[in-house]
């Protein structure tokens, strides 16, 4: 998925476009969803303690691994109701993580002033590609949002465009996607024969975005009773199952930087899972909606006992089956046949990292021969590059990139799922059966945990290695550098000499030693720095081409 860049990649790219936020934005901004036909009376809401609270049959609970179990029934505007009610406080902080994040990335008020003119703008179609249910649902919610950020725009409007972040922001970052990576296995390629899912959601706006993880059980009036990972404000799904064993999860592509928001792919993902069966029934409704960008949805079927992938784009529309296989590998390029002669994905696949985790699973799956749950964690939680060779914790080449928000696996035809607890994907990973979950759900909540517990599996023995404490140091030099160079401050020595040592095997550590040393004209530590860089594992075709220039770059400074 991607980090969050994508703002600075809004401000200076499209500055033009502030020209023309005065057409058609009037309606968007005055649409509001028809609730008259929905329930606006919800039991009120008692809170037991810090971390459980309920609403009649609904409640949010946390549980000891820190995740937010949320359960919630009705129609569309109670369902949203209810969500708000239980998960305000969630809500709040997950828009001042992000806001916050925003204002860090654009701190001038006339920049932030024409982003709000600018969202205006991009987003004043989006109410028409939204269905009437999902409004309504996300108005409840938003009935319970925060005035302290009104200056964005309204609660119900702030909601609709957070929808669109993800779309937007990806479609923005041109290369800088960090990248999800999933798999299936089936058939001959289980230990059961049973179909299993896997999939790293590795969406990065900051370590305080992935804190409150919320595990949402949704019962609608229509359609199908789901799970889905999520947070505080998001009706959206980017990782699910119902109650049919259909599954769903999303992996960005390559996409043209598009010129209007249509519909956002978690609210597609949203409808699919609610409202489909098996495969058949998902392609029907991915193509009945127009979206602007392009995504990977993985779609598991516990009926249809396989998995395809359903690409979608502005302008196409793929299906990938596999054949004389039971295994399907999902990175962040296209594989049908409707992209087989597309030039971004093609560039996509040269440049970017997304052949090499692609192949790097292959690798994985191939080691493990018969799939279970033990292993599907194992390969997410793999750091390693192709051949296991050391590339250095964090490189986005990685299956396990150390940010991602989780990890999830599926039984679909058991109805099983695992979710990753906090960090990354290395904390305890949770088990929960939708058969259980969604049965007896009458009276208050109780107040353990809604899962399996003797079906969780341990956290990562890696979280209590030096490697890993060593890393989390890293993480935080590695900013100081980096703002040291933005703002052309001045750094010891021994903070790149220990930037390197904490995390030798990664290309970038070497190559900020490189920008520094060369920014103040430091020209041969410089060279050595940007030579060792070269010779790592780097992540993509452009960085590799950065490093290569600046080697001669230094060099022929130090001819002068």
């Amino acid at each position: 998925m991607l980090k969050m860049f994508s703002v600075k990649h809004i401000i200076i790219g499209l500055f033009s476009l502030v020209l023309f936020t005065s057409c058609g934005i009037k309606k968007s901004l005055n649409d509001l969803p028809d609730i008259s036909n929905y329930n606006s009376n919800i039991p009120a809401k008692v809170i037991v303690n810090d971390s459980t609270s309920y609403a009649g049959n609904n409640f949010l609970t946390k549980n000891k691994q820190g995740l937010w179990e949320l359960y919630v029934e009705g129609d569309p505007l109670e369902r949203g109701l209810l969500i708000g009610s239980l998960t305000k406080d969630l809500m709040y902080k997950q828009e001042a993580v992000f806001f916050d994040k925003i204002s860090e990335l654009v701190p001038s008020e006339g920049k932030q002033k024409f982003l709000r003119k600018f969202l205006s703008w991009y987003n004043r179609k989006m109410y028409k590609h939204v269905t009437n249910e999902y409004k309504s649902e996300i108005y409840g919610v938003t009935q319970y949002a925060s005035t302290d950020f009104n200056s964005i725009a309204p609660p119900y409007l702030r909601s609709l465009y957070l929808h669109g972040a993800h779309d937007i922001g990806h479609a923005l970052q041109d290369l800088a996607l960090v990248g999800c990576t999933s798999f299936a296995s089936w058939g001959n390629k289980t230990e059961d024969g049973k179909l299993l899912i896997g999939r790293n959601f590795d969406f990065y706006a900051g370590d305080d975005f992935a804190e409150n993880k919320i595990i949402a059980f949704i019962n609608p009036t229509t359609g199908y009773k789901f799970v889905s990972v999520t947070w505080g404000g998001m009706i959206g799904v980017v990782s699910g199952m119902n109650n049919q064993g259909l599954t769903v999860t999303i992996n960005a592509g390559k996409s043209k930087i598009p010129l209007i928001a249509k519909t956002p792919i978690s609210i597609l993902t949203r409808e699919i899972l609610q409202y489909a069966s098996n495969i058949e029934e998902a392609i029907i409704i991915a193509k009945k909606r127009e979206v602007f960008v392009s995504e990977s949805i993985l779609v598991g079927s516990a009926k249809d006992k396989k998995a395809v992938l359903i690409e979608v784009s502005p302008k196409n529309f793929g299906v990938y089956e596999v054949e004389n296989t039971n295994q399907l590998i999902c990175s962040n390029h296209f594989q049908s046949d409707a992209y087989e002669d597309d030039r971004r994905n093609e560039k996509t696949i040269k440049e970017s990292h997304t052949q090499y985790r692609f192949e790097r699973m292959q690798e994985l799956l191939t080691e493990s021969d018969k799939i279970n749950p033990t292993k599907a964690f194992a390969i997410l939680r793999d750091k390693n590059g192709k051949d296991n060779k050391e590339i250095g914790y964090g490189n986005e080449k990685a299956i396990n990139q150390l940010l991602a928000h989780h990890g999830i696996v599926f039984q679909p035809e058991d109805l099983k799922v695992w979710i990753s607890s906090n960090p990354y994907q290395l904390g305890e990973f949770v088990a929960y059966d939708l058969n259980n979950v969604f049965s007896n759900r009458i009276g208050n909540p109780s107040k353990v945990s809604i899962s399996e517990e003797r079906e969780n599996i341990d956290k990562d023995p890696f979280l209590l290695s030096e490697d890993y404490h060593n890393y989390e140091k890293y993480r935080v030099l590695e900013r100081k550098v980096e703002y040291a160079i933005e703002e052309k401050t001045k750094l010891n020595d021994e903070d790149l000499e220990r930037l390197v040592s904490l995390n030798p095997q990664y290309w970038k550590a070497h190559k900020l030693v490189g920008d520094y040393y060369y920014q103040n004209q430091k020209y041969s530590k410089a060279l050595k720095a940007f030579n060792v860089a070269s010779k790592k594992e780097i992540t993509t075709r452009p960085d590799a081409e950065y490093v290569t220039k600046f080697i001669k770059k230094s060099q022929r400074k130090l001819k002068r």
